[in-house]
């Protein structure tokens, strides 16, 4: 018998953690995606499919610490004072498959720290 692949194994996190997840106007979900380099967060109302605030390593103000906790950190206090401008105060966290430590926890903490409530 074969074993699973790390993207099928992700894959059914993903989806574990999205039936669960829904956001709407009053607790948008905030999304986020990770690959080996960068990290991105969107704060996303699932209700009518628009995107309330976003940051990530790609833009060009936070691209030196891009694979790194410090990097992360940085985007998760972007996020948070974005969404806080944009009128949100409180979210609903969909890590997106990843496990919550490492960089994913760090964006976390640093979006709370910005005045975000999960």
């Amino acid at each position: 018998m074969a074993t699973a692949t790390k993207t099928a194994l992700k894959k059914k996190r993903q989806f574990r953690v999205r039936k669960k997840v829904v956001g709407t106007a009053e607790r948008p979900r905030l999304a986020v995606f990770r690959s080996n380099k960068h990290i991105s967060v969107q704060v996303i109302d699932d209700s009518t499919g628009t995107t309330l605030a976003a940051a990530s390593t790609y833009e060009a103000g936070f691209r030196n610490g891009s694979g790194t906790v410090a990097g992360a950190t940085a985007v998760g206090t972007s996020v948070g004072e974005r969404a806080k401008a944009a009128g949100v105060s409180s979210v609903v966290f969909d890590r997106g498959g990843n496990r919550y430590q490492g960089r994913v926890a760090a964006l976390a903490e640093a979006a709370r720290e910005a005045g975000l409530e999960f």
